[in-house]
């Protein structure tokens, strides 16, 4: 069966007009996934009421999905001698400091996450302008820059995802892999829901989360109940 032709069955399983249960949406999603020849990653998307251009309607944070997301995540680290060597031993993939700095700037930049202990920050301050559109400059706030190191790394490893609203003040993220079972992919969507919202800004008015949708890679978009959610 072609991609088009795959396709166009997983969108017949749908009704567009219909607010899913989590359960009933993911037993959609896995059926048109197991027509795909890689593990499809299955992805959240929340719309908020929020403005992020202005400071207090951001919606930023740091979760540890129960689950992990089934994807293996590249970890780089700025640190020096003994801290240097935790980040190592806990699986950091990239460790340095002026030369990870200078692979940085050369465009060199294999890596998903990026952590630094707090003395390196003046160092890691120089590259902002590149890491940050990338979203990739360490933030205390996040965890990111933070003396524990070796913890840093470990929660990178086992599923800890960045979440922030972009201009529309949509949120996304992957929620873990098509061949997880229904029960994990379930909790690790309601956890992600939860620090949405938890992260809720100060300046948020009205109604917060307009819209909860769940797709896969390749697979059809599905409105969420947001009722059942919150209840859930």
């Amino acid at each position: 069966m072609t991609s088009t032709k795959k396709m166009k069955a997983a969108n017949a399983l749908v009704d567009r007009q219909k607010f899913y249960s989590v359960e009933d949406a993911l037993k959609i999603l896995k059926t048109s996934a197991k027509e795909r020849k890689f593990d499809e990653t299955v992805e959240i998307s929340i719309n908020l009421n929020v403005d992020p251009r202005h400071a207090d309607q951001a919606v930023r944070g740091m979760i540890s999905l129960p689950n992990g997301t089934g994807t293996t995540v590249r970890v780089a680290v700025f640190a020096k001698d003994a801290k240097a060597e935790e980040a190592k031993k806990a699986g950091a993939d990239i460790v340095g400091a002026e030369d990870l700095a200078d692979m940085i700037k050369a465009g060199q930049m294999d890596f998903d996450r990026c952590i630094a202990t707090p003395d390196m920050m003046v160092l890691v301050g120089q590259l902002g302008k590149v890491l940050g559109p990338k979203g990739l400059m360490p933030n205390p706030k996040l965890g990111t820059v933070t003396p524990n190191v070796a913890e840093a790394v470990k929660a990178a490893k086992g599923g800890a995802i960045e979440f922030r609203a972009e201009k529309a003040g949509i949120v996304h993220a992957g929620v873990g892999k098509a061949s997880f079972d229904d029960k994990k992919l379930a909790e690790n969507i309601l956890a992600f829901f939860d620090a949405i919202v938890k992260a809720k800004p100060s300046g948020a008015k009205g109604t917060y989360i307009e819209k909860v949708s769940l797709s896969s890679t390749m697979g059809p978009g599905l409105k969420i109940d947001l009722d059942a959610l919150k209840a859930a």
